[in-house]
């Protein structure tokens, strides 16, 4: 039984995927400098710590809740009381969808 558990457990966390931001991609594409880019995750974590926000690793637990298929990545847009997340979402058979999660409450909001 134990190992069944287990066996499940193992093959959920491989369908999911890697949970995570690609830093540096996200760097490169913004132009941060390194000093800046650890300005932004230093004050993502006090806003977390501070419940202003939900982590990025929190959001894609709720997306795949309950959702077939795989996250492709997850990304920031706005700060502060706008923030939200994007998830990109691959489902079963191929179809992409971007779902858009409020990054203070972690509802989501929508998805295309």
């Amino acid at each position: 039984m134990m190992s069944r558990v287990l066996t499940v457990l193992i093959a959920g966390l491989i369908a999911v995927g890697p949970v995570g931001v690609d830093v540096a991609s996200a760097q490169s594409r913004r132009g941060d400098s390194p000093l800046v880019s650890q300005f932004r995750q230093d004050r993502a974590r006090e806003e977390a710590r501070e419940g202003q926000r939900i982590s990025a690793r929190d959001v894609v637990r709720r997306v795949s809740a309950g959702r077939e298929g795989r996250m492709l990545n997850v990304s920031e847009r706005g700060s502060g009381s706008t923030l939200t997340y994007v998830v990109r979402w691959e489902y079963p058979g191929g179809r992409i969808s971007d779902i858009t999660v409020d990054g203070r409450t972690g509802r989501i909001l929508g998805e295309r």
